[in-house]
């Protein structure tokens, strides 16, 4: 088998998932390409991980481990990464499903040794059975999915999409891991863009590294029926706003907001243009997605302004970039042979702030 071996980490946090996570475990086993390991890495659930550590114990290939460091995704990956074995690092929703090539596409991709790393395409899978008339394409990533806007095929790009991605180990012996203090946090309001900012940051501790996303690594990634409403809709765009100024003073806004510049300016107005086309020709839908997406847009710049003035004006604790092999503790230290993580930028909004 040419390519890089590569282990795969899924990040869990609830039981309510259980035939979900079940789910991702065996399509990550039933791959054409065989994964070196696959890692489950628990959120602060002692119930979760004790029951998924029963599931597992006498299966080859699949780890159950606790989360080392602060609650939420970026340390559970991080946690996920440091424990691996393999050349590549690939990450999968607990709540998605992977098509039987998934993994040989990703081995594909780092042929050139210059990529570092390799992202999928995500389609929804809606609970109702199909997707809301309002619900427009250009806003798939509130639920975590591809959006329509992307280029189709194997093409060059700013960042990956964390759900379906994965990294060279090199990485982030050059970067750093996940920054903590940005993204997902149990329950909490629905943060993201941790995998934007450390892309951000992988090309700049790397000006040669090449990201590529190649649709034709695709996962399945189940939409509960609560996010099939227009008022999570809402709360995930303004979350997003957020997380965007998070990214934008770690890294800068020029960089931080390159790919949304282009989205905001050609992207959404063709969907808004669709949308009112198809109103007009009594296409079921049309107005509702032309607005959603003026809505959302509008939501998301709000989130982004609120971010701004928050991170200009706290004095709360900076977010963290530790080194792999470090993770976050609870108290916020880290810790390698006395040495404590670097900081990634002056992010000066605290977890309460950024969830709040």
């Amino acid at each position: 088998m040419s390519g890089p071996d590569i282990s795969v980490v899924i990040c869990v946090y609830t039981e309510d998932r259980w035939e979900d996570i079940l789910a991702a475990v065996a399509s990550v086993r039933a791959q054409s390409r065989p994964a070196r390991e696959t890692l489950l890495v628990v959120d602060h659930n002692a119930a979760l991980l004790d029951r998924l550590t029963k599931e597992y114990q006498e299966t080859g290939g699949v780890r159950v481990l606790a989360n080392a460091g602060p609650r939420g995704l970026s340390a559970g990956r991080n946690t996920g990464i440091a424990a691996s074995h393999g050349e590549v690092v690939a990450f999968l929703d607990d709540d998605a499903v992977a098509e039987r090539d998934w993994l040989r596409r990703f081995a594909e991709g780092y042929a050139d040794p210059r990529v570092l790393a390799v992202g999928g395409r995500t389609v929804p899978v809606w609970a109702s059975g199909r997707r809301p008339a309002w619900f427009p394409e250009e806003f798939d990533w509130v639920v975590g999915c591809t959006y329509r806007g992307l280029p189709p095929g194997r093409v060059r790009v700013r960042n990956v999409l964390g759900g379906n991605a994965s990294f060279r180990r090199t990485a982030f012996d050059a970067a750093g891991g996940f920054a903590t203090g940005i993204g997902r946090d149990g329950d909490r309001r629905p943060l993201g863009c941790e995998e934007t900012e450390l892309c951000i940051r992988l090309s700049r501790a790397r000006p040669d590294a090449i990201l590529i996303v190649d649709d034709r690594a695709v996962i399945h990634h189940r939409v509960p029926e609560a996010r099939e409403h227009f008022g999570y809709f809402r709360t995930r765009a303004y979350a997003e706003g957020l997380s965007k100024a998070l990214v934008a003073r770690s890294v800068g806004a020029g960089k931080g907001l390159e790919s949304e510049r282009r989205y905001a300016t050609r992207v959404l107005p063709a969907g808004v243009a669709r949308g009112l086309r198809d109103a007009l020709l009594a296409r079921p839908g049309g107005a509702g997605r032309a607005g959603a997406i003026v809505v959302g847009v509008l939501t998301a710049a709000g989130g982004y302004v609120v971010g701004r003035l928050r991170t200009r004006g706290s004095g709360a604790a900076v977010f963290s970039v530790p080194r792999i092999g470090t993770p976050v503790r609870e108290n916020g230290s880290v810790q390698e042979n006395g040495t404590a993580a670097r900081q990634s930028g002056s992010v000066q909004e605290s977890a309460e702030e950024a969830h709040g």
